[in-house]
């Protein structure tokens, strides 16, 4: 004759259950982040004026220079440093343009914005609309630090059509020291671009680009003014 289970058994056993559940259920909900925590919102796509576009549409083309200054002096000179030096700035440019490129493509957009005026976006024209549209973001800092581009050059810092020829045309010494100064020159408005996105730009990790560009060149204009001194010349200005 079976016996009848006391009351007190049942709903113990039906507690112990019932713990056993919650417990199941908060390690699921555990593994999987918690089941009320919200997601990570996604990242604003820039805006077509925002500083980081502008950055990565102006060192695009400062950079293409960087890369074509480079690949002429390895032709006209024989001194092993300046080509290598020469060298590790065209691959390094290069792939940087690379990455920008890729990310102006990744936003959706274009990488020549046809009436905008080169480094617009550090608000030397009155700034324009930021990260995802949101207004101000492109209206401080200017370019405290560097003055305007020369004439006949599009940038600060970059070489003129003129300039260019100029270095196509030596050779020997004479390259090594033109290439020298039109890139300690071409550095220079470099690293205030750079400073302008680290401080301006909204997306990570451009900015994290932008000031390794910073330190990368600077690291370089020093070098550049000892290899100027070991040739008897100076940055020129």
């Amino acid at each position: 004759m079976s016996r009848a289970i006391p009351r007190t058994y049942w709903v113990a056993g039906a507690a112990v259950l019932l713990a056993l559940l919650f417990a199941a259920a908060a390690t699921v909900a555990a593994a999987n982040g918690g089941s009320a925590a919200r997601p990570a919102p996604a990242p604003r796509t820039p805006g077509l004026h925002s500083a980081d576009a502008g950055f990565a549409r102006d060192m695009a083309v400062h950079h293409q220079q960087a890369v074509e200054m480079s690949f002429i002096v390895r032709d006209r000179t024989q001194d092993e440093a300046v080509r290598t030096l020469a060298y590790d700035i065209a691959n390094t440019q290069a792939n940087q343009r690379g990455m920008m490129l890729g990310w102006l493509d990744l936003w959706g957009l274009p990488k020549v914005v046809a009436g905008e005026p080169p480094m617009s976006w550090m608000g030397t024209s009155g700034g324009h609309d930021g990260h995802g549209g949101d207004g101000g973001q492109a209206g401080h800092g200017g370019q405290a630090g560097h003055g305007p581009a020369k004439p006949g050059a599009l940038m600060p810092g970059m070489a003129t059509k003129e300039e260019l020829e100029q270095l196509g045309a030596a050779s020997g010494r004479d390259a090594e020291v033109l290439f020298l100064q039109l890139m300690t020159d071409h550095h220079m408005g470099g690293v205030t671009m750079a400073e302008g996105c680290a401080r301006l730009c909204a997306t990570p990790v451009e900015r994290d680009l932008a000031q390794g560009m910073v330190d990368a060149q600077r690291s370089e204009l020093t070098l550049m003014a000892d290899m100027l001194k070991q040739r008897g010349a100076t940055p020129r200005g």
